[in-house]
């Protein structure tokens, strides 16, 4: 049975499968509380909740037997740092430049889920699954489940696909048989923790949120502090440094399919300042980026601006200095004096 699911994922689109029990990462709770503590979580107050199932994937759904991880490839075609030094045009991280991948690997892993059922050798089974939309720890059973492992950025790495790929769960009654989990494949390699602009790692394999990009622009609300706005540069939705650099990517597959690309391609920061409401809903309607709203967007279109170094841009900002929001104005004003020294 395991071999035939293995077929069908990669039938209906994954690149690779891999199995573990959901008690299979059990030094994920330890890893969680140690990040709690240490207050790394920042703004996603989210993270302290449900920490018991967060910490352990056997008290979610006690009934399941294993566990089917999924990775599913968005490999960029170019260099995705090209874009760092186009200072007039905004960086999107690569995942978020196309459809919204929740909806997407969530319909193939229904698909794949639906198969198993009806293919079960007994009748009376059930599933669920999860793609990054509940309180499953998703890397720590990929890497249970064989798939990668975590590198000292955190995110999952594997030696033939690379780093760019989502992760899809699919929960089950079935006792399929469990993988080896992967073991770490770094060495030496600081390569991840140098680049990052904002100093976000404390140490190997440990991350700190409130200093990092990705978490800056898409769950912190209200002003960034002034000294990390200053090292966001041009990027104004996610970050894609520590991955890019990592060296395993020159094992990286090519993604099956361009769904994941063609909303927003490094656009003017001028013409993302000027959406409104309606437009920015408009214009970003099955994105991701849709659900940090107006807002946030603009106030990190207008960080985008302000380190820009592009006078041209100072109107661009000074017409928004008196926005609505008053997060929005704060920022236009902060890019208005940085562009005038």
């Amino acid at each position: 049975m395991k071999a035939r699911v293995a077929a069908e994922a990669g039938a209906v689109g994954f690149a690779r499968m891999g199995v573990t029990r959901p008690d299979g990462a059990p030094e994920t709770a330890a890893r969680l509380d140690a990040f709690l503590a240490e207050g790394h979580h920042g703004q996603m107050a989210w993270m302290a909740e449900r920490v018991a199932w967060r910490g352990n994937a056997a008290a979610l759904w006690p009934e399941a037997r294993s566990v089917v991880m999924l990775a599913e490839l968005y490999t960029p075609e170019g260099d995705p740092l090209a874009v760092l030094e186009r200072r007039d045009r905004a960086a999107v991280s690569v995942y978020a430049q196309g459809r919204d991948y929740h909806d997407l690997v969530k319909k193939r892993l229904k698909l794949l889920g639906r198969w198993m059922l009806e293919a079960a050798p007994e009748p009376g089974h059930a599933i669920k699954v999860f793609v990054d939309t509940a309180p499953v720890m998703e890397k720590p059973l990929a890497q249970a489940a064989g798939l990668g492992w975590q590198g000292k950025h955190t995110n999952l790495l594997s030696r033939d696909l690379g780093s760019w790929f989502f992760l899809g769960a699919i929960f089950s009654t079935m006792p399929l048989p469990a993988d080896a989990p992967e073991g770490g494949h770094c060495g030496s390699c600081r390569a991840c923790l140098d680049v990052c602009p904002t100093g976000a790692f404390p140490a190997p394999y440990q991350l700190d949120a409130r200093r990092c990009i990705s978490y800056l622009t898409i769950e912190h609300t209200g002003p960034v502090d002034p000294d990390l706005r200053a090292l966001m540069g041009n990027r104004i939705y996610g970050c894609d440094d520590c991955l890019a650099v990592c060296p395993w990517n020159k094992f990286a597959q090519a993604g099956s399919e361009m769904r994941y690309r063609g909303i927003i391609d490094a656009p003017p920061l001028a013409e993302l300042a000027g959406l409104d409401d309606a437009g920015f809903r408009a214009r970003f309607s099955g994105s991701p980026i849709k659900r940090i709203g107006r807002d946030r967007f603009v106030r990190n279109v207008l960080y985008a601006i302000g380190n820009s170094g592009d006078a041209a841009l100072e109107p661009v900002a000074r017409g928004l200095c008196g926005d609505a929001d008053p997060v929005v104005a704060e920022a236009a004003s902060w890019a208005v004096g940085r562009l005038a020294g």
